[in-house]
């Protein structure tokens, strides 16, 4: 059993929403779950997911032992970047889903990594070992625990905003601004459910970004690094300030430039080691589609 402990802001909100947003490693899907079984309690007492505690407060939460998971390893492709016996970090393929879920019930990231390893399960749910996740069709690193003392810690980092997760991202449009900062809060879209979107009420989300290099006005490289990681954070960030990634087939234009989904790749990693506190940084290049297109724009606008 996982025990947790938060007191209620002075600007408080739902249940729901107030645990959420306190602990990263927890959706708010999976916080509604715990709270319709009582495991989430305000001062003792169980209510409904939409009851605003009183500031000050104190919300209790009781994390079932996660129960044996039913993924079938698979001898899959894995890009070991670095590993040993606390943490994983592989660079992921584009088009390959990080973990189950309906409608990809296999073939995923975690299907090759229990394969290569023995990871924990994390909060009862299908994500062994995952404690943050990249899009299907996003390329680059991500950090894995092998080891719940692991799990803790580098959800903990995730938490308190001290890990370090930069993408590079080919956008529509030029960017004039060298550098800023987009502070939106997101949530579900309220015209498609399918889609994330800014809403007001949503949950915090900050993208930090920086510009590399133009190609005329059409097109522009930037860096982006992630101060939160909310779902399709730098995808729905970049279209609200009307600068879509390129290739995105959900938040982008219908004319784009074609290869295998967004333009989007986890190029660099840092975070603290669980157990030695060691600063560890990896980077990693863009895939051969992504780096083939910058090619081809040099050449087109340097002309």
């Amino acid at each position: 059993m996982d025990h947790r402990e938060m007191k209620v802001p002075a600007q408080t909100d739902r249940l729901d929403k107030l645990v959420a947003a306190e602990f990263s490693d927890l959706s708010r899907s999976r916080v509604q779950q715990l709270i319709a079984t009582g495991a989430i309690t305000v001062s003792e007492q169980s209510h409904k997911a939409n009851y605003q505690p009183k500031p000050g407060a104190t919300i209790s939460i009781e994390i079932p032992t996660p129960e044996p998971i039913d993924v079938q390893p698979e001898p899959l492709p894995l890009a070991i970047v670095y590993e040993d016996d606390q943490v994983l970090v592989v660079d992921k393929p584009q088009g390959m889903v990080v973990h189950p879920a309906p409608g990809h019930p296999n073939h995923t990231l975690v299907n090759a990594i229990l394969y290569h390893t023995k990871l924990p399960g994390i909060n009862g749910e299908i994500r062994p070992g995952i404690v943050h996740r990249i899009d299907k069709d996003t390329s680059g690193l991500l950090m894995v625990a092998k080891t719940k003392q692991a799990q803790e810690s580098l959800s903990q980092q995730l938490q308190a905003k001290t890990n370090r997760r930069k993408y590079l991202a080919l956008v529509h449009g030029n960017l004039k601004q060298p550098k800023g900062t987009i502070d939106a809060p997101l949530g579900r879209s309220h015209t498609d459910r399918k889609k994330q979107a800014v809403v007001t009420g949503g949950r915090p989300a900050v993208t930090h970004f920086r510009v590399l290099e133009h190609f005329g006005s059409d097109y522009t490289l930037i860096e982006c690094q992630l101060e939160t990681g909310r779902t399709h954070q730098i995808r729905v960030h970049l279209q609200f300030i009307q600068h879509p990634v390129v290739g995105d087939p959900v938040y982008g234009p219908r004319k784009t430039i074609r290869g295998h989904g967004q333009f989007l790749h986890a190029c660099e990693l840092g975070f603290k080691h669980p157990v030695t506190g060691e600063e560890l940084d990896f980077t990693s290049p863009v895939p051969p589609i992504f780096k083939k297109t910058l090619t081809t724009l040099r050449m087109r606008y340097q002309q």
